[in-house]
């Protein structure tokens, strides 16, 4: 058993040596054909094309996640299949468009025989392949090299080097027509509205905080017991301290009381202002929520008082509230 571990581990090892090795060797095939493959891409966009992404067997699979991640930055993009375009599906694509065709042998004959009624069509076409001289490679456009010295299969058969090479070349090349682009995070999550990544890019403070009687305040000549009063009825364990004018003047926690009685056996009847924390750490309303979490976890702090642009506290951020929404 021992050596069969071992063994898993070495396999394993490898792999990823190789692999790794094969998107670090993509770096050296970098030239004026991927910078020519973004501006085409930008080209089609302007003119309301489609970028379709064509592969088979393999390639069809990184082709459908190359598509996703054109998705992802705003390029309009599908993925066809191979089957459903030798059938008909020809009638979807138009002169307008550009075809991104992988093949890594370039001697598919099923994307011989697409590629070839593509021209006629008069769309642009792409081709990412390993061998630049192959029937697909000569028939391009443009022509993206993407070979491996190997394999990560131990007889150089299974793509496997070849694949992950293609998907990182498929991102680079994504990524650089959202640069050009100038795609932001906005538009990500205009792209994402659902889940976390969504409610990063989206959920605001004044969306998730506690406001009105949830809001804990108490002036600033009321006494700690008063405090405790507040917190243990809106249950957030911390309290916003006011002056005569509203504004915020202090902070005072649940934490704050448990060290202050530690040392001071008549603190509940001090004056808030005696012991709170003055010119406490805030967050406004208008802040994603996202990044209050990260204020709370760099400060290690369980709530932070929201206060308006006149520095008065017009809610409480909670990290149950951020947990909940699971941003923490």
């Amino acid at each position: 058993m021992d050596k069969d571990i071992k063994k898993i581990k070495a396999v394993l090892r490898n792999t990823l040596i190789i692999e790794s090795s094969a998107v670090k060797e993509q770096i050296s095939h970098i030239d004026d054909n991927h910078i020519k493959s973004v501006i085409m891409i930008i080209n089609i966009i302007k003119n309301r094309g489609k970028i379709i992404i064509v592969g088979i067997g393999k390639s069809g699979f990184i082709a459908r996640k190359i598509s996703a991640t054109f998705s992802s930055v705003g390029i309009p993009s599908v993925f066809v299949n191979l089957t459903e375009l030798l059938h008909g599906d020809l009638g979807m694509i138009s002169q307008n468009d550009l075809i991104f065709i992988l093949s890594y042998s370039g001697e598919s004959e099923e994307l011989k025989g697409i590629a070839t009624s593509l021209k006629a069509i008069g769309s642009k076409i792409i081709v990412m392949t390993g061998r630049p001289r192959s029937f697909l490679g000569r028939l391009a456009d443009c022509v993206i090299m993407s070979s491996v010295k190997k394999e990560a299969c131990p007889f150089n058969l299974v793509p496997t080097s070849s694949t992950t090479a293609m998907l990182a070349i498929g991102d680079a090349i994504a990524l650089g027509v959202a640069s050009i682009n100038g795609f932001r995070k906005i538009d990500f999550a205009r792209y994402h509205p659902g889940g976390n990544l969504g409610k990063k890019l989206t959920l605001k403070i004044k969306e998730i905080m506690h406001m009105g009687r949830n809001n804990p305040i108490i002036p600033e000549r009321a006494k700690v017991k008063d405090a405790l009063i507040v917190m243990t009825k809106t249950k957030l364990g911390a309290v916003s301290v006011v002056d005569e004018r509203k504004k915020l003047v202090g902070y005072f926690t649940d934490g704050d009381l448990r060290r202050k009685l530690q040392i001071d056996d008549a603190i509940l009847s001090k004056k808030i202002k005696e012991v709170m924390t003055k010119n406490p750490k805030t967050v406004t309303a208008d802040i994603l929520a996202s990044d209050a979490a990260e204020i709370l976890k760099k400060y290690n702090c369980d709530n932070l008082p929201v206060v308006d642009d006149k520095n008065r506290p017009i809610g409480i951020i909670d990290e149950r509230d951020l947990i909940s929404s699971g941003l923490m």
